[in-house]
């Protein structure tokens, strides 16, 4: 069968109709061959043996590691005011290939503009040249810790919320002490945003500062890598901060980081629903050549009501997530006052039809869909780790809920 589902929906500009055949070509040629060729390798405990390294070198020479990237460091330049969706067109496409891929790859993308707005240029220049200089350069933002993460963004801007890690600056370095944990890319970045408490005396939102950390730095060590379900091409890490110590000018924003990492986190909702639509659009494509081809109780599968009702519903739940994304998206790039709501609503809506469709996918596979080297399961497995990827789904729920009613949102009760 051919492609069933098409991300061009006939509105994409020149640029990003050209950027999603490059992807396409990239994935089909490049991706999805060394994804069959061994379905057991990322399952190698060896983090470090497991992707190849021409995966990343042939998405380097098509251009798709350097988005985000200003153009003067040899960077792609996107259209500003198409930005988001763009992101979401070629984070789908690369998922559809393999999401852990895509999440290695995002994470680059949504970090160099990050770098991009808050760097000074001499840090742009320094790490912009070196990222470019290398296809296996990998970045990380590193917020979650083990005792707080997505539960921090409830309305709870209050001292008992802050960081556990901690900063000072002293002689003309800032000292970093702290434990970060399921941080996508951590196991293998060479460089780390970092966040840290600066103000104990004010809320998570006015004292939380951060910095640019290089890999090499001393007092930061890699502790492990988190062995997940799904996405397990992107070794998510934890990293311990001992006395890590970085230069003053390091400091990227100073007790207001997290009003600034909206820079991040925006179209960072947007790109976690865009990749979770890949995998749908993966585990359907692969089920509608199935039920075409395979045959059962003397007709092929698809001419079976049973089968055609639940291939049909697959399809509404994909187009109900691309129709969602691409309002929140847009939405997002021309900075409406609803966008952060959109921007989580596509993000939750997505988790939950995409896992439907796979686990629908699965089932119509039969016996198949559970089997390691047929591919299917690895769609369901993929899809889940999305229920909690960039914020829970119940966290997420309440600032959906926060940003439609502000005035009767929950607030703090004060310490257990």
């Amino acid at each position: 069968m051919s492609a069933t589902f098409d991300l061009d929906d006939g509105t994409l500009t020149e640029e990003q109709t050209a950027m999603l055949q490059t992807c396409r070509r990239y994935v089909d040629r490049v991706l999805r061959p060394f994804i069959a060729a061994d379905r057991e390798r990322e399952w190698v405990f060896e983090p470090e043996m497991r992707l190849a390294a021409h995966v990343l070198e042939e998405a380097d020479r098509a251009g798709l590691r350097s988005l985000g990237v200003p153009e003067q460091y040899g960077g792609v330049a996107l259209e500003r005011e198409s930005e988001a969706w763009t992101f979401a067109l070629i984070a789908a496409e690369l998922a559809r290939g393999d999401v852990g891929v895509a999440d290695k790859l995002v994470q680059n993308w949504k970090i160099s503009v990050l770098l991009r707005e808050l760097a000074s240029p001499s840090l742009q220049g320094r790490w912009f040249s070196r990222y470019m200089a290398d296809p296996q350069f990998l970045m990380a933002h590193c917020l979650t810790e083990p005792r707080g993460a997505s539960d921090r963004w409830l309305p709870y801007n209050v001292p008992e919320a802050n960081m556990d890690t901690k900063a000072f600056l002293s002689k003309g370095f800032w000292t970093i002490d702290g434990r970060k944990q399921f941080i996508s890319n951590g196991y293998d970045a060479s460089l780390y945003v970092v966040y840290a408490n600066t103000d104990d005396s004010v809320g998570m939102l006015q004292g939380t500062s951060s910095f640019l950390v290089p890999r090499e730095t001393p007092g930061l060590e890699v502790t492990r890598c988190n062995e997940t379900v799904g996405g397990r091409y992107m070794n998510n890490g934890e990293i311990v901060f001992d006395g890590c110590r970085v230069p003053e000018d390091h400091l990227l924003a100073h007790n207001d980081a997290l009003g600034k990492a909206g820079i991040y986190f925006r179209p960072g909702k947007i790109m976690q629903a865009a990749k979770n639509l890949g995998i749908g659009i993966a585990a359907f494509e692969d089920t509608v050549g199935f039920v075409h081809e395979r045959g059962q109780g003397g007709r092929v599968l698809i001419q079976h009501q049973a089968v055609a009702v639940r291939v049909a519903e697959m399809a509404t739940k994909l187009e109900a997530v691309a129709a969602l994304l691409r309002q929140a998206a847009r939405a997002v790039d021309v900075r409406r006052p609803n966008a952060d709501a959109l921007a989580d609503m596509a993000k939750v809506f997505a988790s939950h039809q995409i896992l439907d469709v796979c686990t629908q996918a699965m089932e119509l596979h039969g016996g198949y869909g559970a089997m390691l080297e047929v591919g299917i399961e690895k769609y369901l497995r993929d899809a889940s780790v999305y229920l909690h990827m960039d914020a829970t789904t119940d966290i997420t729920n309440f600032r959906i809920v926060k940003a439609l009613f502000p005035s009767t949102a929950g607030t703090y009760a004060g310490p257990a």
